[in-house]
């Protein structure tokens, strides 16, 4: 008579039960179908995407609640609001409830910041930190809106005065205060400065900006007094975010401008396009991080001095004695938000690393402007454990982009979903991504990221060649060079400067206007509020004194006779006279 092993025979026969009840009990998360091509975006696979909302308007930073309502920071619209709550009552993914509340005057695109913290909702204007109180289940809080910290500093919007917020988990609020200049030269209110000026030394916005402050979260209506500086040299900061994990604070900084158009006989158009590095920076306690004295190249992979000090970019001298970042990017890629991801839905590869989205550069002329997507930084046990990658490209709709203008779209900022989604928002006209995660993580490897590491050779991420890839080879009417010199890194090589920011140069009277206005506005600069083409401007063009009389007839004549317009020359008479009008 046969003998059977009864305990195995039941664990056989109920193992396959158990499996079944385990997995209904507990199945893989149901996710929205994602749009068909990923909406145009390139993802590692087994990713997917679907768009939560579009045009919404010009959106900054976001932040996603505990139920999964969105709370988006726009650009000031008068009348409308300049925060917007998302929410999905049918569960495709896509907000059907779309609500504006907010309406306080920002001071347009320098207001950054949005973050659900402690059960609050904290939103940023340029001068002004606000927060109101959440209700569960309620999408528009209507709390009242709280003070919690007012920049009370005398300065112009053209200041780095972005004001993003970031916690910690021992009741502090860290906030930058950026400053200006590119290095705080002499007429450092005016940026860029004098071509060849030296910076000032020691620097004085170092004393109440070109850092990060802490605050204790005791009360409301706090200064920058009621703070204490945490750490100095650091120029200006849209990307922060605490890491949970090694209990540290993170920002990726906006790295200063120019090197060619100030210091030609030091830097080539080539390097200044590339450098210097957007510096990925573990801000320490009363660390140091080398601004305006110094300036990190990552292709070189080290601090050197900058040029208004004396340095040539070679020179190391004081900055040896400077905290270098964990890692440094390509210059003018705009780091404009930063998020550490903590969830479980992605591959555990991106568990505690961070996501970085670059809104693009606007001035790298002569050569193409890059950036324009959201990289990823692996951590491991709180250090960097491997070199930057492309997380997600294709937001500017092509490869090759001349002029900022020609992106599609450009990414913004970065939220965590309850559920591990990456959310990322679209600044020029309010775009929002969902991005899931919906293959197998166990099986997630070095075949799902092959397609991701052609994306570094692609034309808007790769740096460019210095000959083949320089927009200017062969020759130029003197006019447009000495245009695409000093006028298109801000107003763009097809004259469309960039929205919000830079004014146009078509179709509008200040340039085929009055030929005096126009020379005055060369020669002196011009700063407040201007009007363009039925858009709102209060930036500051710096004086341009430095150029000849001949060089400003060539180019404003180039300008009047191009971009779509038809106007009288300018001679180097004319330029001529005003200036001896303003040397009176």
């Amino acid at each position: 008579m046969k003998s059977y092993n009864l305990p195995l025979i039941k664990i056989l026969i109920f193992f396959p039960l158990f499996c079944y009840i385990l997995y209904s009990c507990n199945p893989p998360p149901k996710f929205p179908p994602t749009s068909p091509n990923n909406n145009g975006l390139i993802l590692p696979d087994g990713f997917g995407v679907l768009v939560v909302a579009d045009s919404i308007g010009k959106a900054r930073h976001l932040a996603v609640n505990d139920n999964g309502d969105i709370y988006v920071k726009l650009r000031y619209a008068k009348g409308t609001g300049s925060n917007v709550a998302l929410r999905d009552t049918t569960g495709d993914g896509k907000a059907d409830i779309i609500t504006y509340f907010g309406d306080y005057n920002d001071e347009g695109s320098l207001a950054n910041g949005m973050r659900i913290h402690d059960g609050y909702l904290y939103y940023s204007a340029a001068r002004v930190v606000y927060r109101n109180k959440l209700v569960p289940g309620q999408l528009i809080p209507d709390s009242p809106m709280e003070v919690v910290l007012t920049d009370d500093h005398e300065h112009g919007i053209h200041w780095h005065i972005t004001k993003p917020v970031s916690f910690d988990n021992e009741g502090y609020m860290y906030v930058p205060f950026g400053s200006p200049s590119n290095a705080c030269q002499d007429m450092a209110n005016k940026p860029g400065g004098i071509p060849g000026s030296t910076g000032i030394d020691p620097c004085p916005e170092l004393i109440e900006h070109g850092g990060v402050w802490r605050f204790k979260m005791d009360k409301l209506n706090m200064t920058q007094k009621d703070g204490e500086l945490y750490a100095t040299g650091i120029r200006s900061v849209v990307a922060m975010d605490f890491n949970h994990e090694d209990k540290n604070l993170y920002l990726v900084m906006h790295g200063r401008d120019n090197l060619h158009l100030l210091y030609p006989e030091k830097y080539s158009q080539w390097e200044s396009a590339v450098l210097p590095s957007e510096e990925f920076i573990r801000v320490e306690e009363g660390g140091d991080y080398g601004w305006p004295y110094c300036y990190y190249d990552q292709i070189k992979g080290k601090k050197v001095l900058a040029p208004e000090y004396g340095g040539d970019g070679e020179i190391i001298g004081r900055c040896a004695d400077m905290e270098d970042p964990v890692m440094g990017f390509p210059g003018h890629w705009a780091p404009n938000d930063l998020l550490f991801y903590t969830g479980d839905q992605f591959p555990e590869r991106y568990k505690n690393g961070a996501f970085i989205a670059f809104h693009g550069s606007t001035n790298r002329s002569p050569y193409q402007q890059s950036g324009y997507f959201v990289a990823f930084v692996p951590f491991k046990d709180g250090q960097v454990s491997g070199d930057w990658e492309v997380f997600a490209n294709g937001f500017a709709g092509k490869e090759l982009i001349i002029n900022t203008n020609d992106a599609d779209f450009r990414p913004m900022g970065l939220a965590q979903g309850p559920d591990g989604s990456l959310y990322v928002s679209d600044s020029r006209v309010g775009k929002i991504w969902r991005i899931l995660y919906k293959g197998d993580k166990t099986t997630f490897g070095e075949a799902e990221l092959a397609k991701m590491k052609g994306q570094k050779l692609v034309a808007n991420i790769r740096n460019p060649h210095p000959e083949e890839d320089n927009l200017d080879k062969g020759q130029l009417p003197e006019g447009k060079k000495v245009y695409n010199t000093y006028c298109s890194p801000c107003h763009q090589r097809d004259g469309n400067g960039a929205k919000g920011r830079i004014p146009e140069l078509r179709n509008t009277d200040w340039v085929t206007g009055d030929k005096s206005r126009l020379i005055n506005i060369v020669l002196n600069g011009l700063e407040g509020e201007i009007e363009v083409n039925g858009e709102l401007y209060d930036n500051i063009m710096p004086a341009h004194q430095f150029l000849t009389d001949k060089q400003i007839s060539q180019v404003l004549t180039f300008i009047r006779k191009n971009f779509e317009n038809n106007a009288s020359s300018v001679s180097k008479e004319d330029v001529a006279k005003i200036r001896a009008k303003i040397l009176k």
